[in-house]
């Protein structure tokens, strides 16, 4: 099942948007205020508050994006509550559980800081805020995504 419907493709392009310069106003005040610490610490923090229909909107259309640059079986990506897709080659879900050999699951503001590219891959890695299990557990070479 597709985690965006076709309908809602321009919805979630404005959303991921909105987010985006929200979160890079949000940049441009950490980077004002301080020294080069002080200013990753600000970064691994910006978390711009829109309406939940909004933050769902933008979830979804990152995640279609990333699915379109990667497609495949082989890694789940989730970012709960509003999205998974499954991307790379790979072995593809355990008839069972439907769940591939690889999972990555992120909070929302987490997913949608690497996916624009507010953050790294290793940085929020290292900080502890995001959980993958399998051997392909970084996305960071597909990050960040371009809409």
């Amino acid at each position: 099942m597709a985690v965006i419907l076709e309908k809602d493709l321009a919805r979630g392009r404005q959303a991921y948007d909105a987010w985006r310069a929200a979160a890079y106003t949000m940049m441009t005040d950490a980077r004002a205020a301080g020294d080069d610490d002080a200013t990753r610490d600000a970064r691994l923090s910006i978390a711009p508050r829109l309406a939940r229909p909004t933050m769902a909107m933008a979830v979804r259309y990152s995640l279609h994006l990333l699915e379109r640059k990667a497609p495949g079986p082989g890694v789940e990506v989730r970012v709960a509550p509003w999205g998974a897709v499954k991307i790379l080659d790979g072995p593809a879900s355990d008839p069972h559980n439907l769940t591939p050999p690889d999972v990555i699951e992120l909070d929302p503001d987490v997913w949608l800081r690497v996916a624009t590219g507010v953050t790294t891959w290793a940085e929020e890695k290292n900080a502890g805020r995001i959980s993958a299990v399998g051997e392909r557990d970084d996305l960071g070479w597909l990050l960040p995504l371009e809409a």
